[in-house]
């Protein structure tokens, strides 16, 4: 927005300290004249041959010119101390400033860190740090992202591409397999770009609110998912309370869904487990997903909510998904105000906790 010039902030306090400075010696200085006048008297009065006592105007003459001498010392002085002053005072704002241009031209590294003891200044340093560094991890995580999408997509196009060419030059080789592999790889590109829109979607928070009961969708997951986990030998076990939030029903489900599948998914190869709990606590409800499965290390866990991430191998199977799983999860969990929260489970798997904030069930929609 284009502004009109003005005065810097530097001269205006320069100008306030050296305006006070002088009221300051005005009022001292009339505090004197009057002190003084009470001693006088209005008429000269005369001691014998040449002694007399001033009268109100002598003391005038000798008062006036000595007292704007020091009025104008002290502006003069006001001036010269305000400006510096000033200067001393706005230097942290003015590298808070050179920090904000050199983060505008897209430079994200650079912090104030501002020394000294904690004041206004240093405050709002620290913050502008604090919201540099975390601008700073958002743009990478979506330079990352952008990657990893642009390399997830590239995949089912470039094997699309190369079995239309197997097909152009051999147009004898039977049809059949080729259209299954296409609509394979069809599928798989159409499922990624279902999977970036949601979580899109999810990241801007365009969604409508309304109430939501936790179990009931753990519910609807498990069964839906049941045939997977029946054809994977694993055991799901669903139990807990009523958990009613506040949320968009659609994204929500497909939190659970994504959840459950991935507990099915990621187990042991045959007698795996599934246990999927929901819970209430005082101010939150609970959606607690564990899972049997190989050991994960603690350094590996928190890097399982990245895009594209699918724990110690990247391989795709009939049921791998696309590696947006849990960052759909993590997503829909943030834009619903809540946390996620995922620990190893000594015994082997993990346990994945989300936590929203609960209302009343009896509460009128």
């Amino acid at each position: 927005m284009d502004r009109a010039p003005g005065l810097s902030v530097r001269i205006k306090l320069t100008l306030s300290y050296a305006g006070f400075v002088m009221l300051a010696g005005a009022l001292l200085l009339a505090t004197v004249w009057v002190f003084l006048l009470r001693y006088v008297p209005d008429n000269a009065v005369i001691y014998g041959p040449g002694g007399f006592v001033p009268n109100r105007y002598d003391l005038l003459r000798a008062f006036g010119p000595k007292a704007a001498a020091v009025l104008a010392f002290l502006l003069v002085f006001g001036l010269l101390g305000g400006w510096i002053l000033a200067g001393r005072m706005l230097a942290p704002l003015t590298r808070i400033t050179d920090a904000t241009r050199t983060a505008a031209n897209g430079s994200l590294s650079d912090r104030i860190r501002l020394p000294g003891r904690k004041d206004e200044f240093r405050e709002l340093a620290d913050a502008f740090d604090t919201m540099l560094a975390q601008l700073e991890a958002h743009v990478a995580e979506q330079q990352r992202f952008a990657a990893n999408a642009s390399h997830e997509l590239r995949t089912p196009l470039a094997i699309s591409k190369t079995l239309l060419d197997v097909a152009r030059t051999d147009p004898n080789r039977a049809t059949g397999e080729l259209i299954d592999r296409l609509h394979a790889v069809n599928t798989r590109a159409i499922d990624l770009t279902e999977a970036l829109l949601l979580l899109s979607r999810a990241d801007q928070r365009s969604f409508t609110r309304e109430h939501v009961d936790l179990s009931l969708l753990a519910e609807e997951a498990t069964e839906t998912l049941l045939p997977l986990a029946e054809k994977r030998d694993v055991t799901i076990d669903t139990c807990g309370d009523i958990t009613p939030t506040i949320g968009s029903q659609a994204l929500l489900l497909q939190l659970t869904m994504n959840l459950v599948h991935n507990a099915i998914v990621h187990n042991l190869p045959g007698q795996g487990t599934v246990w999927v709990k929901t819970s209430i606590r005082p101010k939150t409800v609970v959606l607690t997903v564990e899972n049997t499965g190989e050991k994960l290390t603690p350094q590996l866990v928190p890097t399982l909510t990245e895009p594209f991430q699918r724990g110690t191998e990247r391989i795709h199977t009939d049921h791998a998904g696309v590696g947006l799983g849990l960052a759909i999860v993590k997503t829909i969990t943030h834009a619903h105000d809540g946390t996620l929260t995922l620990t190893p489970r000594s015994a082997g798997g993990i346990s994945i906790t989300v936590e929203l904030p609960a209302i009343s069930p009896h509460t009128d929609r």
